[in-house]
């Protein structure tokens, strides 16, 4: 039975991703290349000069992400609270500037992967205080803001199953 619900999981996650932007797509499996150290993204995802910059930038926002997989704090206590959301907060703040992740289901998604399943009970808060920054063009703050659900925002509890899809990059086959 236990192979049957991690496959129902898998699949409800691969829909997940299917759910998001291209866009949004594109980010993610670029992020988790960067982030996980899974492939060059210079080689990778850089199709321009701009892009390739972006990357850069990207791999020095991310330096925090082993601290930060080291550090995450219980739910039920303050010790480290300081440090860890800050760091969190920056590192999100980065992504959301970047103008590629739409919503929380994008931006939960992405560091459920990047840092755990254990830092689920951070993310709603630490996506709020990124997308409230004044980095974030106020237009888009309002959007992004909008899209963390009342149910995400005031969960009682939070699943402590480990992300078992990791979206890779895909080759474009020559026609």
């Amino acid at each position: 039975m236990p192979t049957t619900s991690a496959a129902s999981l898998t699949i409800a996650e691969m829909r997940e991703f299917a759910s998001f932007t291209a866009a949004e797509q594109r980010y993610i499996r670029r992020s988790l290349d960067i982030g996980l150290g899974r492939q060059d993204a210079f080689k990778l995802w850089a199709r321009t000069a701009d892009e390739n910059a972006a990357i850069r930038s990207q791999y020095v926002a991310y330096q925090d992400l082993k601290a930060l997989r080291d550090h995450v704090p219980a739910d039920t206590g303050l010790e480290g609270i300081e440090s860890f959301i800050g760091k969190l907060t920056r590192v999100a703040a980065f992504d959301l500037a970047q103008e590629r992740i739409e919503g929380f289901s994008a931006f939960r998604f992405l560091y459920e992967r990047l840092l755990s399943a254990e830092v689920r009970p951070w993310l709603p808060s630490a996506f709020c205080a990124a997308a409230a920054l004044p980095q974030i063009r106020p237009q888009r703050r309002k959007i992004l803001l909008q899209s963390l659900s009342e149910a995400a925002a005031t969960a009682p509890g939070w699943s402590d199953a480990r992300p078992s899809f990791y979206p890779e990059f895909i080759e474009k086959e020559a026609a």
